[in-house]
Formats: C-alpha cells, structure tokens, sequence
C-alpha cells in the first residue's frame, strides 16, 4: 500500500471530524449517480490521490480498505474535489461493478423516501 503523504496545503484545508476524518461522497463519472459515502482520513486521501483508487478508513473494522480489493468492484478516481467548507470530498470514479456491498449499483438503491 502506498506510504504517499497528503499535500501540506490540503491538508491544512481540511476540517476534519473528531476522529480525524471527513466524509467521502463517490459518484459515477459516467452517469453522475451518487455511489456511497465512505470516510477518509489525511492518509486515505493521500493513498487515494496517489493510486487512483478509492481508499477508505473503516470505522467498523478500524484499518484502511481500498475499494474493490477483495470484491473486484473497483473504482478508478478520475478528480477528487473539496467542497467549501473542507469537510467532505467528492470523488469522481470509473466503476467496475457494483458499488454497495449488497450487491446493489449504488449504495442508495434501497428505497426512495416518501416527502410530504
């Protein structure tokens, strides 16, 4: 895995959540579908820039996963964006495969919610 450190700037842009970490928004290039959100600390960010694979801290399991290593359904970052206000990131990927865990496209195939 790569040992690559996060750029001082961006770093510095970063606000970051009581664990060190900020949320990461992964949408389809191709489509604009929202995939999933996972969550990234200064080195996932680094590793992921580096690679241009989605790399993500787990909160469950406590270590870092890349999307796809085990599973196959990869995902090849074409831009990383930070929005406004530091917080989260928007990663733009190519898809192999479904993105959810379940087996689902995208993460947010579960059901749409009814407004009033």
């Amino acid at each position: 895995m790569s040992t690559a450190e996060l750029d001082a700037g961006v770093a510095a842009r970063l606000k970051r959540d009581d664990r060190g970490l900020v949320a990461a928004v992964v949408q389809d290039a191709s489509s604009l579908a929202v995939l999933m959100v996972g969550w990234m600390d200064d080195v996932a960010l680094a590793r992921t820039l580096a690679t241009r694979r989605t790399t993500f801290w787990s909160r469950s399991r406590g270590a870092y996963w890349v999307k796809g290593e085990t599973s196959g359904n990869i995902q090849t970052v074409r831009e990383v964006r930070l929005d406004c206000d530091g917080d989260t990131v928007l990663v733009t990927v190519d898809q192999v495969g479904p993105a959810c865990h379940t087996g689902a496209a995208t993460c947010f195939d579960d059901g749409l919610l009814e407004l009033s």
